[in-house]
């Protein structure tokens, strides 16, 4: 089963994300009081556990839910093989996933340090289509898939 492992937010753009438990999603924005909230196709970030758990083996050391700045840490789902498209229910929350991946204009410290980024190759976007919160812990369904 799909999970939320973790929900996670930053004030500014590019800082990491800390977690904060539950977040409340709002339709055409994204996760409230988060940088990254607009409306736009790019409100919400997913990464998956297993996708971190891919830089850990390659040696990255103190990485945890939020790191990548992605919104939602998932795990048991693999995101970035569903097509843009796909609607998704994550705890009470309709989304649809807008994009896979995305272009890494600077190079990030983690790029640097070992010289690849998992997150514009396994890193998903997606755009609120009905408000809710989503927890830690949370359910995620698999509602329509482009497939």
């Amino acid at each position: 089963m799909a999970t939320v492992i973790s929900v996670n937010i930053s004030e500014k753009k590019g800082e990491i994300k800390r977690p904060i438990g539950r977040g409340m999603f709002k339709q055409n924005n994204g996760l409230e009081d988060d940088a990254h909230a607009g409306n736009w196709h790019r409100q919400v970030s997913l990464l998956g556990k297993e996708s971190i758990d891919k830089m850990k083996a390659l040696g990255v050391k103190n990485l945890s839910s939020g790191k990548f700045a992605e919104n939602i840490t998932t795990e048991g789902i693999v995101l970035y093989e569903l097509p843009v498209g796909t609607l998704l229910k994550v705890g009470e929350v309709i989304m649809e996933i807008t994009q896979i991946g995305k272009e890494c204009h600077s190079g990030c410290a983690i790029r640097k340090q070992v010289g690849d980024c998992i997150m514009p190759r396994e890193g998903v976007f997606a755009k609120v289509l009905k408000d809710g919160w989503i927890n830690a812990g949370d359910s995620i369904t698999l509602i329509k898939s482009q497939i």
